[in-house]
């Protein structure tokens, strides 16, 4: 009964991975087709979400399987219910990404009026969060995780920088209030982005810290 157990764990672990490393491509390419006003690339992230919102469904399949099939110990349990509230984040982030490609498509058929290094930083920096916040899960890595959540200081920061450079913009430049308004809302996503990291990275700190309670405990 354990190894059955434990090998639907291992399957548990490895369709993490794979929602994980479709978050963050859908974000990167997002991204990417914002700063390139790349239609085409836009629209297929949008398609692709669906593929996200799969995966989850799959993943909570699973966790059901082993809340009601098995009996987890505590530290199992906690995995489990880890896994359930991460692929959530996940999702959202998916989310976030076929927001932003619509919004990028609205935004194609004319150049961005605002000078887009604070936007790219606030973009790259949030992609750090999200990188580190699923290398931390993969690698078990608390130290990683708690650097995630203090990082997300810095994307604030650049959400208000940002934020207050596209006010300055609706305001002095008329018929360019519609493209400040959607760039604000990229970044809001942007923001948003980071908090489902920083999230992340609180429950990869939940279910690691249960295993070193189980070590010193035996």
């Amino acid at each position: 009964m354990r190894l059955k157990f434990n090998e639907q764990l291992r399957e548990l672990n490895s369709e993490m991975i794979i929602m994980s490393n479709m978050i963050e491509n859908a974000i990167k390419d997002a991204i990417d087709a914002l700063f390139t006003q790349n239609i085409e690339k836009a629209k297929k992230i949008m398609e692709d979400d669906e593929n996200v919102d799969n995966e989850q469904k799959k993943i909570e399949n699973i966790c059901f399987q082993l809340l009601i099939q098995q009996q987890p110990v505590a530290k199992d349990l906690r995995n489990i219910t880890a896994a359930l509230k991460m692929v959530t984040d996940m999702e959202r982030i998916g989310d976030h990404a076929a927001d932003i490609s619509e919004l990028t498509i609205m935004m194609a058929e004319s150049p961005y009026i605002l000078k887009e290094d604070n936007i790219k930083e606030m973009a790259t920096e949030t992609m750090v969060m999200l990188i580190n916040a699923v290398e931390a899960y993969v690698e078990h890595d608390m130290e990683k995780a708690r650097e995630v959540i203090k990082h997300d200081d810095i994307v604030d920061d650049l959400f208000v920088k940002v934020k207050t450079d596209l006010i300055e913009v609706m305001q002095n430049n008329s018929g360019y209030e519609e493209q400040a308004a959607d760039l604000l809302m990229v970044i809001k996503y942007l923001e948003r982005v980071g908090d489902h990291a920083t999230n992340i990275a609180e429950w990869v700190i939940f279910s690691i810290d249960d295993h070193m309670t189980q070590e010193r405990s035996e």
